[in-house]
């Protein structure tokens, strides 16, 4: 049976859902997990919580941690496959510096995961840790497939596929956006057929049918009637302007574009009901909770899981029996989107199977979405470029062709706002010159 290696384990709630759905899959009883962090006690809570699943669910799995950098190539050593769910610098203190210098320059943001100024420097302190994996999978385990599940999912896909490292990015805003689309409005999700395919984050419901009939005018007529205030106003504008509903939430789609988070504009925010500052919200609220929540997923013998729909089980079954299945991946766009740059990583139908991630050809988007696309992925490209180069004028230029950023400061506050966050990263950043 194989080995599957965990990176970033400590993200207890994470590994339950992603282990706990390989406990629970009789294909791939009696594998072997690698338990891989930097941080002693969230390692060993999620030691306990996964042996405590393995037990209940009779998963015969062979469960090990590895502690440290100095652990890091045995964890490795011989993986079949690797799932990344690390966050480096954490809440405190690297999100947290993300958040309140732009603050200072009247930038404001909701998640800053993934595109903006937070997803920038979020990437920059990933990618030389990403290299340092890298290397390691070159010398112990080479024909390893990564399943990086890391934010900023575009960039740090990019960078891997840079390492030469065989990597698919994974993301559950697909699996969710027709369920989460149609249930508020009152439509039925039974055999409904449907078509995605873009950027992560920024991928685009192209068709949405049942038995054949266009579901989008049925869509279209109860969204814009919906009563408000709801969590769903951003997606529904950008559906209004540009015709097609994107796959990831509100909150993160009010940052990635100009026009919804303008301090000119202060009364936009309630008008789409943007949560400001939610990360920073969500992660205090996580940490007022642990105490508790530890005892529910640490502490307890009885713990329970049911399947969910992450995708990495099921790639790792498809990829173990040949069986193929249908996930949406991040890949390298090898002419797959024909209207969005090659060297772009994109967001599009995979088949997997014993030869692994077979992404499927999907062709030219509509203009107008290709379009706003191509704007995250200008963002994308640069900030790789500074990964790769360590010069800083690539950060300054990533921040001024980022959507929100250079909507709201001046090249000159940006290039000082790029400046102070280095300096505030200070050691989680590699030097740039």
């Amino acid at each position: 049976m194989p080995k599957i290696t965990f990176m970033g384990a400590g993200s207890t709630v994470f590994a339950k859902n992603v282990l706990g759905d390989i406990i629970l899959n009789p294909v791939l009883k009696g594998s072997e997990i690698a338990l891989y962090d930097i941080d002693p006690q969230r390692l060993k809570d999620s030691e306990m919580m996964i042996k405590n699943l393995n037990e209940k669910y009779k998963g015969e799995m062979k469960i090990k941690s590895y502690l440290g950098v100095e652990n890091r190539k045995e964890a490795l050593r011989g993986a079949k496959y690797v799932i990344n769910a690390i966050q480096v610098g954490g809440y405190k203190p690297s999100t947290v510096i993300d958040f309140e210098i732009p603050k200072k320059y009247g930038l404001r943001q909701t998640i800053g995961d993934t595109l903006g100024i937070g997803g920038i420097f979020r990437a920059l302190r990933t990618i030389p840790v990403l290299k340092e994996f890298a290397d390691d999978m070159a010398e112990v385990c080479p024909d390893a497939l990564f399943l990086n599940y890391t934010n900023p999912m575009s960039i740090l896909t990019g960078a891997l596929i840079k390492f030469g490292v065989k990597t698919v990015g994974l993301c559950h805003s697909v699996q969710v956006c027709v369920p989460g689309l149609l249930e508020p409005l009152g439509i039925s999700t039974e055999n409904v057929q449907w078509k995605i395919a873009g950027i992560n984050h920024q991928a685009w419901l192209l068709e949405i049918t049942r038995d054949g009939k266009d579901l989008y005018p049925e869509i279209k007529e109860k969204a814009f009637k919906r009563p408000t205030p709801h969590n769903d106003m951003v997606r529904y504008e950008i559906m209004r302007q540009f015709g097609y509903y994107v796959t990831e939430s509100s909150e993160h789609n009010a940052e990635y574009v100009p026009w919804f988070i303008k301090k000119s504009h202060p009364e936009l925010i309630e008008k789409y009901n943007i949560p400001l500052d939610e990360y920073p919200r969500r992660c205090e609220n996580q940490i007022k909770g642990w105490n508790e929540m530890r005892k529910q997923l640490v502490e307890n013998k009885d713990i329970e899981h049911k399947k969910t729909n992450e995708f990495a089980s099921y790639i790792i079954e498809a990829v173990e029996t040949d069986k193929p299945y249908r996930i949406h991946g991040n890949v390298l766009n090898t002419g797959l989107i024909t209207n969005l740059p090659n060297e772009a990583v994109v967001e599009v139908p995979c088949m997997v199977d014993r030869n692994g991630i077979n992404p499927c050809y999907v062709g030219d988007l509509p203009q107008q979405l290709a379009a706003i696309n191509r704007m995250s992925i200008n963002v994308h490209l640069l900030t790789l470029e500074a990964a790769f180069t360590l010069k800083k004028d690539y950060i300054y230029m990533a921040a001024m062709l980022d959507p929100h950023t250079g909507s709201e400061l001046t090249i000159d506050e940006i290039r000082a706002m790029v400046d102070d966050l280095i300096e505030a990263h200070g050691d989680w950043l590699p030097k740039f010159k």
